[in-house]
């Protein structure tokens, strides 16, 4: 049973009247009080050593760490805590020769997500940490086969750096986010002349992760009207599977979480709104648009699909979001109140579904903080 005061949040903030609709205001105070007793559920499940969960994956500690230093009562123009120092101290100490942030493996979701909380603290001292923690992400970038050349369709992308079978959106989208939060930290020239991603390429291999037919020179890409403008994870799988489209070929099904994914990807990639892949994928997503579930995916990766949505939408400063029947929602209305209305008692959140790791509590409950401090920190003031 929720708790009476969470039932009052969700009936006002997402069940009201138009005409009594709660104001900007009062959503983002109530949001806020939901992060800070997500945070305290976070702080709560810390270890001895500083990190969250599993020592052998940094990213539980780094997307811990990520959600309580953006939380909007967390200052970090000033000292840390000891108990957040000494975490952001232990996820220092995985760092690799190589510059990888990692332990037994999955060296680039791992880093990337370390890059991307060492940003949002802000610290310059991390800095060195963030330089070469570029460096392995960027080198993790395929180019098999003929060099300079995409012609093996994993070019371009990144995969989890510990598989060398393929590379995928989700690890390519990570890493993509971490390189473009960073950037303006090797713009310091006391860092000397840094390398990049090969943007071109990673362009490419965005293109080929989307069924569009006029973008992607892949085989499979459709234009059918169920998947057209939808991305899927890598240019030779889509974990939503496949099916036959109306002219008898076979499809590569779009799903939600790597729609929002590729729309992100490509923001940072620095593609405009009019861009046809850009066009596409919104149009996808304005008729999939639902919080009940992961489009094509059902409740797997639920809140990873949260998550993505969140970054997605407010990178595309996209205030009311277009449906394809024309009505216009306001998603972080409601996003926020599925949000709230999903809050344990004890501040966390699980899913029911255990795929990707979604049964455990501490990374859910990251996930989930992460997107209300998007959908907090986007929502207009006035």
């Amino acid at each position: 049973m929720k708790p009476i005061h969470l039932l009052l949040l969700t009936s006002s903030f997402a069940a009201a009247a138009p005409e009594a609709a709660p104001s900007y205001e009062s959503i983002r105070q109530e949001i806020r009080q939901s992060i800070a007793r997500g945070n305290n559920w976070l702080k709560t499940q810390q270890k001895a050593d500083g990190n969250w969960d599993d020592p052998e994956l940094p990213a539980f500690t780094a997307l811990a760490l990520n959600a309580i230093v953006r939380d909007p009562s967390f200052d970090r123009s000033a000292k840390f805590p000891d108990a957040i120092e000494k975490s952001f101290s232990w996820l220092l100490a995985q760092q690799k020769p190589d510059g990888g942030i990692y332990n037994r493996g999955l060296s680039v979701y791992n880093t990337a997500t370390s890059v991307t909380a060492m940003m949002a603290a802000n610290r310059k001292d991390f800095e060195p940490a963030v330089v070469k923690a570029r460096k392995h992400l960027i080198g993790n970038q395929w180019d098999i086969d003929k060099k300079k050349e995409t012609d093996n369709p994993n070019d371009g992308g990144i995969g989890y750096g510990s598989n060398k079978e393929h590379t995928d959106l989700s690890n390519t989208y990570l890493a993509i986010e971490a390189l473009a939060l960073s950037k303006k930290v090797v713009e310091d020239s006391n860092h000397g002349e840094q390398p990049d991603l090969d943007w071109s390429a990673a362009l490419t291999f965005l293109s080929r992760c989307q069924n569009l037919k006029a973008t992607n020179d892949q085989e499979w890409a459709t234009d059918d009207d169920k998947n057209k403008g939808g991305f899927i994870y890598s240019p030779m799988e889509s974990k939503a599977g496949k099916e036959a489209t109306p002219e008898g070929r076979t499809a590569l099904r779009s799903y939600g979480s790597m729609s929002y994914a590729g729309l992100l990807s490509l923001i940072y990639a620095k593609v405009g709104p009019d861009d046809p892949r850009v066009v596409a994928v919104k149009e996808w997503l304005g008729k999939n648009y639902t919080l009940d579930e992961n489009p094509g995916m059902g409740p797997e990766g639920l809140y990873y699909y949260y998550q993505t949505m969140a970054k997605a939408l407010s990178a595309a400063n996209v205030n009311m979001f277009k449906l394809a029947d024309g009505k216009e929602v306001d998603w972080r209305k409601e996003l926020g109140g599925r949000l709230l209305s999903k809050q344990r008692e004890n501040g966390s959140w699980i899913n029911d579904s255990g795929r990707w790791m979604e049964s455990n509590p501490v990374l859910v409950t990251a996930f989930t903080v992460l997107s209300l401090e998007q959908i907090y920190d986007s929502i207009p003031t006035k």
